[in-house]
C-alpha cells in the first residue's frame, strides 16, 4: 500500500514540472503537439528511471563510503550525460525503431533539470532503499509525462479557438500552466507528500 501512495503522490501530489518547477524547459518547449511530448514523456520515464538507478548505486557504493559526497551533483551530471549517450548508441544498433520513436528526445533530455533533480532528491530522502528510489523515480516520471500531455492537449485546443492577439503565444502558455499547476493541487490532500 505505501508504494501506490508512493506513486499517486508522484503523480498528483508532487508533480515534478506542476509543484516543484523541474523540467519547465522541456514542458513549454516541447508541448506543441501531443505526439512529441508523449515521446518526450517516454523517453523520460525510462532515462531518468534508469540514471536514478545507476546514481543511487554510485552514491550509495561508491561516494558515500569515500567519502567523497561533495561530489554528487558533477557525478550525477556525468553519469547522467555518458547514461544518454550510451542509451543511445545502444538502442541505435539493437532497436532502430525505437531509436527513431525516441529521435531527438534522448539527446534532449541530458539537459532536463528534472532528471538530475529527481536523482539527486532521490538520495537525500531518508531510509529510501534501492527499490524505493525506482518506484518513486517511475512514478514521478509517469507524472511528467501525464503533466506534458495533457498541456500539449490543452495547447493543442488553444489553437483552435480565438485568443486575443496580446495573449497569444507564451503568455497564454504560462496562465494555462498555471490553471493546470491548480487543478493538480486538488489532489494535495489524497495522500501524504514524500
Amino acid at each position: 500500500m505505501e508504494y501506490v501512495l508512493m506513486i499517486i503522490g508522484c503523480i498528483f501530489v508532487n508533480n515534478i514540472v506542476l509543484a516543484q518547477f523541474l523540467g519547465i524547459c522541456p514542458f513549454l518547449g516541447v508541448s506543441n503537439k501531443i505526439n512529441t511530448s508523449f515521446g518526450m514523456g517516454v523517453a523520460v520515464i525510462f532515462v531518468m528511471t534508469l540514471a536514478t538507478l545507476v546514481t543511487s548505486l554510485i552514491q550509495n557504493y561508491v561516494l558515500i563510503p569515500m567519502d567523497l559526497t561533495f561530489l554528487k551533483t558533477i557525478t550525477f551530471i556525468l553519469v547522467i550525460a555518458a547514461l544518454v549517450q550510451m542509451v543511445e548508441i545502444v538502442l541505435k544498433k539493437t532497436s532502430p525503431s525505437l531509436y527513431q520513436a525516441l529521435g531527438i528526445f534522448l539527446p534532449l533530455i541530458t539537459t532536463n533539470c528534472a532528471v538530475l533533480g529527481v536523482a539527486i532528491a532521490v538520495t537525500e530522502k531518508a531510509g529510501f532503499t534501492i527499490l524505493d528510489s525506482v518506484v518513486y523515480t517511475a512514478a514521478t516520471a509517469i507524472g511528467f509525462t501525464l503533466a506534458i500531455v495533457i498541456f500539449a492537449g490543452l495547447r493543442e485546443q488553444m489553437d483552435l479557438v480565438k485568443i486575443p492577439k496580446g495573449m497569444q503565444g507564451v503568455p497564454i502558455s504560462l496562465i494555462t500552466a498555471g490553471i493546470l499547476a491548480m487543478a493538480f493541487m486538488g489532489f494535495s490532500n489524497l495522500v501524504p507528500s514524500f
